[in-house]
């Protein structure tokens, strides 16, 4: 489907059943007939296109719309689309194969605050530190067309196209060419729940896109399991492989997957992991993640045993028990969670918290036991891009405790066995927000702006209007300017030291034999105080020990066996008064080690 040069020009190929009548629009307005295949398919070849056309689809000979299958907007989501030649770009990747999910540290980052130019090219620059940091997978937000010059890129509407923002098909490429150079995987977020409302014309070609049997926080749900819902099936299922082949990605982190609605037999998800895997040579990885807070233990269930097949899931128990003992938030969805140590402890030795009993907040069951499932298939994180840009302020979770409770928080983080994910800046301690940012059109964004500041009114801190007032507008340019990282920062006196904290931490997890391990069954966390958290690791014989001491006063074990070694220590930290007892100081973390002679 959509624009492929060919010998003899450029074809054209679109679903548009709604349609009686469908032309191509090129340079001045010339209008070349498409003609009617079966299944409300037009196409046709065009003799005088070529890579670098610009075209839209007329319709009925009345509108024009850009090609819902475009490659490149350069004029953005209203303007014309572009042809692309997908086979010009010279990679140089061929001995790569691929990024695997056991091992896996991710490092997220929205593209355009990320650097002060905020496009592919200039993120080429950070590839280098972040090699050595010790990260192996790069996870840009989503990077699909989006309307105006600034966005997270959950309001992307052209599913194929890539942000001229961020500096179009070609930026992507050489920004995934340069990450396997350097030994690092690209996973690419995909939104297949909705569409954005701005530049949203898929309605125009056909109204099945979409259906009002479900709904979406976000807007129109897409149409799965109604009439022609093949067709969207088909979108989703070609664009998933597109961002594999043609961009060589590695791995897709799939937006929202509670809110992919599919009654049909084989839901679209499980489609979805079977025809990517499918699609690539057997000696290729590819990571498949979905970003939901069912704890569902069907996403990590093989498709021929009634599962979705993915590889992993983001499990948010992790980060909103710790967080809510931490920096003791308990309102919104914090009220689900007490916020203690013997709660992480059983969230670490679970997987999750929930496995089907009622939340503390409300009546409904939630989650599914998944204890027999490998570490890898948890994803982990002390922040992420929802966990701090979805605060009102959008303060990190490191602007709200000292340094050293976070440095022994990615300590422990780091030293689990499940699958791990830093959001950008984090390594460095940060000191800019990532707050919500867009730029619709004056009318749309007003209502954004306003909907933003309601949607925190239940927040105590916010009954009052005036405080609410003081919430960024996500419509204002400084709202995103103030988000971008200083990168300066990371030469600092702090954001070195943090900086050096990870890398040793990332190098123990692929390094250290008993760490790289990742079994659940040789992993024991325990709560020895209301602020000492203890997480003993082994294999055979031979065993590490993390002990995590987030208050002020100095920790005595007691007795804990002899033979112990300071492997790493972000505070003070030495052997106790006897062989068998350790010490840990306050507001610290400790790994040690015990290794039989």
């Amino acid at each position: 489907m959509g624009a492929t040069p060919t010998g003899g020009g450029v074809r054209f190929r679109i679903w548009a059943p709604a349609a009686r009548q469908v032309e191509v629009e090129v340079g001045d307005e010339q209008l070349k007939p498409l003609h009617p295949e079966s299944g409300g398919v037009w196409s046709g070849v065009v003799t005088d296109a070529r890579p670098g056309t610009r075209y839209r689809y007329r319709l009925n000979g009345t509108i024009s719309r850009a090609d819902p299958y475009s490659r490149s907007q350069p004029e953005g989501v209203h303007g014309p689309s572009q042809v692309v030649d997908p086979d010009a770009f010279e990679w140089h990747d061929g001995d790569w194969r691929g990024t695997r999910i056991q091992g896996l540290v991710i490092y997220q980052l929205h593209v355009g605050t990320a650097t002060p130019g905020g496009t592919f090219d200039s993120l080429i620059e950070q590839l280098p530190r972040l090699k050595d940091l010790g990260v192996n997978a790069i996870a840009p937000l989503p990077i699909a067309e989006f309307p105006g010059a600034r966005n997270w890129g959950y309001d992307g509407v052209d599913l194929f196209a890539v942000s001229h923002v961020y500096g179009g098909p070609d930026a992507l490429k050489r920004f995934v060419d340069a990450a396997h150079r350097h030994g690092l995987g690209v996973i690419l977020d995909a939104v297949y729940n909705h569409l954005g409302p701005d530049g949203n014309y898929l309605r125009d070609f056909s109204p099945d896109y979409f259906t009002d049997r479900y709904h979406t926080p976000w807007g129109e749900a897409v149409n799965y399991d109604g009439p022609n819902s093949e067709w969207v099936r088909r979108f989703v299922l070609e664009n998933a492989r597109f961002w594999i082949h043609e961009y060589h990605a590695d791995g897709l982190r799939l937006d929202a997957t509670h809110a992919i609605f599919d009654r049909s037999p084989t839901h679209i998800l499980a489609e979805l992991t079977q025809a990517v895997r499918a699609s690539v040579p057997a000696d290729r990885q590819t990571v498949l993640i979905a970003e939901t807070g069912e704890n569902d233990v069907r996403y990590l269930e093989p498709v021929e045993a009634g599962g979705y097949g993915l590889d992993a899931v983001w499990a948010d128990d992790f980060h909103h028990s710790l967080r809510r003992y931490l920096a003791g938030d308990h309102e919104g969805y914090y009220a689900g969670y007490e916020g203690t140590l013997e709660e992480v402890a059983r969230c670490i030795r679970q997987g999750w918290l929930y496995e089907g009993q009622p939340t503390r907040s409300g009546k409904k069951p939630r989650g599914t036991p998944a204890r027999d499932r490998p570490a890898w298939q948890f994803v982990y994180v002390i922040q992420n891009h929802d966990q701090v840009g979805n605060r009102a302020f959008g303060e990190r979770l490191h602007h709200q405790i000292d340094l050293q409770r976070f440095a022994a928080a990615s300590v422990l983080l780091l030293f689990l066995p499940y699958s791990a994910m830093l959001f950008m800046g984090e390594e460095f301690g940060a000191s800019t927000p990532f707050q919500y940012f867009t730029d619709h059109n004056p009318e749309l964004g007003r209502l954004v702006t306003e909907g933003r500041r309601r949607e925190f009114q239940a927040f105590s801190a916010f009954r009052d209007p005036a405080n609410r007032d003081r919430i960024p507008d996500p419509q204002a340019e400084s709202t995103f300017l103030n988000s971008k990282l200083r990168l300066s920062e990371i030469d600092s006196q702090a954001g070195a030291e943090l900086q050096s904290l990870y890398r040793r931490l990332i190098a123990l997890r692929t390094t250290d034999h008993v760490l790289k391990d990742q079994a659940r069954e040789r992993t024991e966390p325990c709560a020895l105080s209301r602020d000492v958290l203890a997480v003993r690791r082994w294999l055979v014989d031979d065993e590490r020990l993390l002990v995590v001491n987030f208050g002020d006063a100095a920790f005595d074990s007691g007795e804990f066996g002899g033979g112990w070694r300071v492997l790493l220590a972000t505070g003070e930290a030495r052997p106790g008064p006897s062989p068998s007892r350790l010490e840990v100081a306050g507001r610290s973390a400790t790994i040690f080690a015990r290794t039989p002679s």
